[in-house]
C-alpha cells in the first residue's frame, strides 16, 4: 500500500484540454473504487481555450459560438481562459487524509499562491467573497474545484508569462471591473519552470506530502 504522505507528480508539456480533463476524471474514479491510492497533481499548460463552471453565465463570454475552442465543465465559478505561458494545477486529493473541508482547501491552494508569489517578491492578496489571488489590482490566479467523495479535481491556474489578450474576450470569472494580470508584468525575466518547482516545493510543505515525480504519458 502506497504511503499516506505520497503525492505522484506528474509534470506534462503543452497538453490539450480535453486529454488533461478525462484523465482527471478517470483518476477520480479509480479513487472511488480504491480510496488507498495515492494523491496526485499535474503540472501543465494548455494551448488556448476557455471552461465554463457547471452553473456559469454564459452572458460573460463575448464571442460568437463556435469561434474558440470552450468546454462547459465540472468545476465551481464562471468562465476562465487558459493559455500557454500559465500554469495550470490540477490536485486529485482525497481530503479525508488531510481535512474535509472544502472552506479550507479553498483557503490552502490560494495561501500556496500567495507563497509562491512571496518568493518571487511579489505581494498576493484576497479580495473577501472571492476566490483566486491578486497582486496590487490584477487577478493572477484563479481557483475552481470539483469535490466528489471528499476527492478533489480541477484546480487552479497562474498567470505567469501569459498572453493575456483572450481574457479580453471574456468577463474573467464572471467579474466586472477588475484586470487580469501576469507575473510577468512585474518581474519581466520570470520563467514559468522556476514557478514550477516553487509551486511544486509550496504544495509538499502545505499539504504535508512527499512528491514521486511520475514520467510523462507517451504521446
Amino acid at each position: 500500500m502506497p504511503s499516506q504522505n505520497a503525492c505522484h507528480l506528474h509534470q506534462w508539456p503543452i497538453t490539450p484540454y480535453a486529454q488533461a480533463w478525462n484523465w482527471q476524471r478517470q483518476q477520480v474514479d479509480d479513487r472511488k473504487q480504491d480510496p488507498h491510492l495515492p494523491d496526485l497533481l499535474l503540472l501543465l499548460q494548455h494551448p488556448n481555450v476557455y471552461t465554463l463552471g457547471q452553473g456559469s453565465d454564459p452572458s460573460f463570454i463575448k464571442f460568437a459560438p463556435g469561434s474558440a475552442e470552450l468546454h462547459r465543465i465540472e468545476r465551481g465559478g464562471e468562465v476562465t481562459y487558459h493559455t500557454p505561458g500559465q500554469l495550470v494545477g490540477y490536485p486529485i486529493l482525497n481530503l479525508k487524509r488531510h481535512k474535509p473541508d472544502l472552506h479550507w482547501y479553498l483557503r490552502e491552494l490560494e495561501e500556496l499562491l500567495i507563497a509562491t508569489l512571496a518568493h518571487f517578491g511579489l505581494k498576493g492578496d484576497r479580495i473577501p467573497g472571492m476566490t483566486g489571488v491578486w497582486v496590487q489590482d490584477r487577478k493572477v490566479a484563479a481557483i475552481g474545484i470539483k469535490v466528489s467523495r471528499w476527492i478533489t479535481m480541477h484546480g487552479f491556474a497562474l498567470n505567469v508569462c501569459s498572453d493575456l489578450g483572450g481574457f479580453g474576450q471574456i468577463v474573467p470569472c464572471g467579474i466586472e471591473g477588475k484586470t487580469v494580470g501576469s507575473m510577468d508584468q512585474w518581474l519581466p525575466e520570470v520563467r514559468l519552470e522556476a514557478v514550477q518547482a516553487i509551486v511544486v516545493a509550496e504544495f509538499s510543505r502545505r499539504f504535508n506530502l512527499e512528491m514521486v515525480p511520475q514520467a510523462a504519458p507517451d504521446r
